[in-house]
């Protein structure tokens, strides 16, 4: 293994009197760019055009702006859908589902497991009748809504059509995402429940569903971010998403789906940091090189599998408790660069989310902050706006060469399901680094490390109270003693069956919570047949 010194992703520690500068990515930064630093040849094309540097669509935010998908959810279905409906109305233009941990693992809000963490990250999804109430009175044909929800994927998806089908809302009529990237789980953020065969066959029967039934929606979120919010570099970032994706496209194919048939719905998730001509830089660098895997190494024809389309978030772990209204300019400079970058869709912070969920003023100060950009920075004025720049050309390329060689380095592993220790090691490598510069002064973060006041700034913050937990479990115990016990059994017994078989899982996951089976008692059904994924580390 190469020594920290030699590390080409991990920035150097070099202390705070080094006259060197250098990106998180180990990348030493020039006192000044000419000609001689672009690569040769720079042939960047035009936006809309393979290999997409510039830019997936030919007239970008000329045409349409990106989609203000702000990421919300909290306590119950009914406090999250008044946050939702607020949000639309002072202007958002897409919806972002927050899950609790509970949720997130597949867990019933009355599993003595969840004790105090139900609707504390996100709004608690039990069964049909809190899907049902998360969305009254939003009419599901008129909006386009992501969820961040990775093992338990299909079955919100699921419990969403259901709804659709409620409204009177076709299948094909609905848009939106689920994360569903259950890889990046077992890298950097832990929320799973099965081993990763498993996982990746209801990833694949998801694509395979929704291709026929809900033609509209996009089947993964390929995920960076969580990645990033580990400490991982930009370089690392890149490099582990795309090598992810390219795991999912072949688990696709091997499970018997043409490329192009899955492929242009495929998405992806990046963070967005501070360094704003890095993060411009890393946009681009991903869509060259995924445009290039897929037509090279997958054969992709149509042009849309071969396009890049991402979401992006504002860096969570940027954001500080320390003069948190510091956080409002982060932010700022993060959602510059993501347009810049050119994302797909855009959430932006909350200044107060180093201490607690969002208040409804800091969730109209972010989405206000996304207008700002849209209409008053020049950013949407002109696709790529920062093409031909000596500084952000040479860094594009250098985070394209790191990058492909860490994607090598998982190849030779035989993939990302065999490398995940991999992975683990170097973001774990990359997180110390970030520690040890900002411990030593190397890099400075405002009202941390310098700049430091001595009163503590504490804003009005958000709280859920346990009398949301409590009532929640009321909720969930007297939907499951007013159903009809027989015909749930029933309905979990032909999953355990189709779960042994090789068929695709979503349709008997579907009838099973149509017939008012819980989340928690459809994952607990398939558990019992796939197992439990325990850690190497």
């Amino acid at each position: 293994m190469a020594t920290r010194d030699e590390h080409r992703t991990i920035a150097p520690i070099v202390g705070p009197d080094d006259e060197r500068r250098f990106t998180d990515s180990g990348i030493e930064v020039k006192p000044v760019y000419t000609e001689d630093d672009l690569p040769a040849p720079l042939d960047l094309g035009l936006p809309g055009e393979h290999p997409f540097t510039r830019g997936v669509h030919a007239e970008m935010y000329r045409k349409q702006l990106w989609t203000m998908r702000q990421y919300a959810g909290y306590a119950s279905a009914k406090e999250s859908n008044e946050r939702y409906r607020y949000l639309l109305e002072h202007g958002s233009t897409g919806l972002s589902m927050a899950f609790d941990l509970p949720t997130q693992l597949g867990l019933d809000s009355d599993d003595p497991r969840c004790r105090g963490e139900v609707g504390r990250t996100g709004v608690a999804i039990d069964t049909i009748d809190d899907m049902r109430t998360a969305f009254d009175s939003i009419p599901l044909d008129q909006v386009s809504t992501s969820m961040t929800i990775n093992a338990p994927a299909a079955l919100l998806l699921l419990l969403y059509e259901l709804v659709g089908e409620e409204q009177g809302v076709a299948a094909k009529q609905l848009r939106g995402t689920t994360q569903n990237d259950i890889l990046k789980e077992y890298v950097g953020r832990g929320n799973f429940i099965y081993p990763p065969k498993p996982s990746m066959r209801l990833t694949t029967d998801l694509f395979a569903y929704c291709r026929e039934n809900v033609p509209k929606w996009n089947t993964i979120s390929i995920s960076g971010y969580h990645f990033r919010e580990q400490g991982a570099s930009a370089v690392q970032e890149v490099a582990f998403t795309l090598a992810n994706g390219i795991a999912y496209v072949q688990a696709a194919i091997d499970a018997g789906l043409a490329v192009d048939d899955f492929a242009p719905r495929l998405a992806f998730f990046f963070n967005g940091h501070n360094n704003v001509f890095q993060e411009v830089a890393k946009f681009r660098a991903a869509r060259k090189m995924w445009a290039q895997i897929m037509r090279e190494r997958f054969g992709a024809t149509d042009e849309r599998s071969r396009k890049l389309r991402f979401h992006t978030q504002t860096g969570g772990v940027t954001l500080m408790a320390q003069q948190p209204e510091n956080n409002i300019v982060r932010v700022a400079l993060q959602a510059f660069a993501a347009v810049c970058g050119g994302t797909q869709s855009l959430h932006t912070n909350g200044y107060d989310e180093a201490l607690t969920l969002p208040t409804e003023k800091a969730a109209r100060l972010a989405l206000r902050t996304q207008q700002v950009v849209a209409h008053e920075s020049g950013a949407a004025d002109t696709a790529d706006p920062f093409a031909g720049s000596y500084f952000v050309e040479s860094l594009t390329a250098d985070i394209e060469e790191r990058a492909h060689e860490l994607i090598d380095k998982v190849d030779s592993l035989g993939g990302s399901v065999e490398a995940i220790a991999f992975m683990k090691g170097e973001i774990e490598e990359s997180a110390w680094g970030y520690q040890e510069r900002y411990r030593i002064g190397q890099d400075v973060v405002v009202g941390v490390n310098k700049y430091v006041t001595e009163e503590l700034e504490v804003p009005e913050i958000l709280k859920v109270d346990q009398a949301s937990e409590d009532a929640q479990v009321e909720r969930l115990q007297r939907f499951k003693s007013q159903r009809d016990a027989e015909l749930v059994a029933r309905r979990l017994d032909e999953l355990r069956e189709a779960a042994r078989g090789t068929g695709n899982l979503l349709p008997p996951i579907r009838a099973a919570l149509r017939d008012r089976a819980s989340v928690g008692e459809v994952c607990g059904a398939m558990k019992e047949v796939f197992g439990e994924y325990q850690p190497e580390f």
